[in-house]
């Protein structure tokens, strides 16, 4: 895969981007350069204007999605004090001619000692920041798809239908949120950390809140299958979420489509807070209390195995004041996480016999 970095730079750091390219070897494919004679620009509230303060100009650079991270970290270091800089990265569809990609050539025959490091074949940080955190936002459309996916799944539950169920998953958006959290935990970033957490907890609340509602209304047999197998919890259902959340945040690693790998975390995670509402809805609250354990469980499961994803994907943050800070919150979060799955586990070993 390749990605275009296009980077706005003052005309008089031209000398500077070109020892970058030959002296330093920045890893790219290829590089255009055109001169920028105004920019537009548009306050807020304003009117679109051009402005002429300074001679710019545009930088396209050409690299393989191996390494765009590598050279959006040195060009950022290099520029991010100069005036008006401004870099984006843009997926490639194609390029013609074809390209042979470094990473896909024969490798030399060196001492073990003397070859370079392997490059992984995720997307950079930046980029797969700005995909998570858009899939983080709390608003109307979020808890809309919340409150659909928890009435469908409800009615599948209800019903005893496997294909509902599943029909409710696609639409549940519980993905973004968990992933978003387990990657803020490895950058140590508190802001989309918060946003994660609230849209979470938003996305919990409203899918009890429906299915309690539901549940007082409706006749609810908690003899019914898909009822009664989300009231015990089983090692199976811990291997499942860990499985769910390592898979949500490679899908994201990767650059692929998260819609399929969406619908894991959301079985993971719906469907026991759905049976938890309805259980509580209709009065019966001790078999509620094991669909609410099976939640917490999955819950823990999810974001631990997507922390210990991310870091064995060696995502880190860029400045080495904001790596130690991530450092030592990763530690912390791994810790408790990884402390909370064993009580549970032995929760589950001591309230009832093995389930797989």
């Amino acid at each position: 895969m390749l990605r275009l970095i296009e980077i706005v730079l003052p005309e008089d750091e031209k000398e500077d981007l070109e020892r970058l390219l030959t002296r330093d070897g920045l890893p790219v494919l290829g590089v255009w350069i055109e001169p920028m004679l105004g920019i537009w620009e548009r306050p807020v509230g304003g009117v679109w204007k051009k402005t002429f303060t300074e001679r710019q100009i545009l930088v396209k650079l050409l690299v393989s999605t191996a390494e765009s991270e590598d050279v959006i970290d040195r060009l950022e270091k290099r520029f991010r004090r100069a005036e008006g800089c401004r870099l984006v990265v843009l997926p490639v569809a194609a390029s013609l001619p074809r390209l042979g990609l470094v990473e896909e050539e024969p490798e030399a025959k060196t001492p073990p000692e003397e070859k370079p490091k392997k490059k992984s074949r995720r997307i950079g940080r930046e980029e797969l920041y700005a995909d998570i955190a858009y899939t983080t936002g709390l608003s109307r459309i979020y808890v809309f798809m919340v409150i659909l996916s928890s009435i469908v799944a409800a009615i599948g539950v209800l019903r005893d239908n496997v294909a509902v169920i599943i029909g409710a998953m696609v639409i549940a958006p519980l993905l973004g949120p968990n992933v978003s959290f387990s990657l803020a935990t490895i950058l140590g970033d508190g802001s989309l950390a918060r946003r994660a957490l609230k849209a979470n907890l938003v996305g919990i609340v409203t899918a009890i809140a429906i299915s309690y509602l539901l549940g007082s209304i409706l006749y609810v047999d908690p003899t019914t299958p898909e009822i009664a197998s989300r009231t015990v919890v089983g090692l199976g259902e811990v291997a499942l979420a860990l499985a769910s959340g390592s898979a949500g945040a490679l899908a994201f690693t990767t650059g692929v489509s998260a819609t399929l790998i969406g619908v894991m975390v959301a079985v993971a995670l719906l469907p026991p807070l759905v049976t938890f509402g309805l259980l509580m809805g209709s009065g019966h609250e001790s078999l509620a209390w094991g669909a609410m354990l099976l939640f917490v469980a999955n819950f823990i499961s999810v974001n631990l195995s997507g922390v210990a994803t991310f870091l064995a994907q060696g995502i880190r943050p860029l400045g080495w004041l904001e790596a130690e800070r991530a450092k030592r919150a990763s530690i912390v979060a791994i810790a408790l996480w990884v402390l909370m799955l064993a009580v549970l586990v032995v929760i589950i070993l001591r309230s009832q016999p093995i389930s797989i």
